[in-house]
């Protein structure tokens, strides 16, 4: 089954969370990671979507930048992006160019379930 990575536009570490969160604080349209936003209030994991990654059967995970570049073999790509990896390969599935068009939690998991039942995942609920 194909896995879903999210790559967040930021950095790991409490260092790098802490400067996140006041860039969020005083300069939240200036904010470099959309998929941040979409998925994270100022200081946590927003509910929604921390519903939905604890529900959905789907294989997902959730790297920073310089986490995902010392994983995997880098692909060219701006973040934050969402990858497919099939069969040891990856490839963009949803675009920063995408991701900087959705509004809401809500529009982000739409998306996801979209795009998924039209890959035939298997995700039994």
């Amino acid at each position: 089954m194909p896995k879903i990575l999210f790559i967040y536009n930021a950095k790991s570490g409490t260092l790098n969370s802490l400067l996140d969160v006041a860039h969020k604080l005083i300069s939240p349209k200036t904010y470099q990671c959309k998929l941040c936003s979409i998925t994270h209030d100022t200081f946590s994991e927003n509910e929604q979507w921390k519903r939905f990654r604890e529900t959905t059967k789907l294989p997902l995970e959730f790297l920073h930048t310089d986490e995902f570049e010392a994983s995997y073999k880098a692909i060219e790509t701006k973040y934050p992006v969402i990858l497919i990896q099939e069969n040891e390969k990856l490839r963009e599935w949803i675009p920063k160019s995408e991701i900087e068009k959705i509004e809401t939690t809500e529009e982000l998991i739409r998306l996801i379930e979209t795009k998924t039942k039209s890959m035939n995942f298997s995700n039994p609920d």
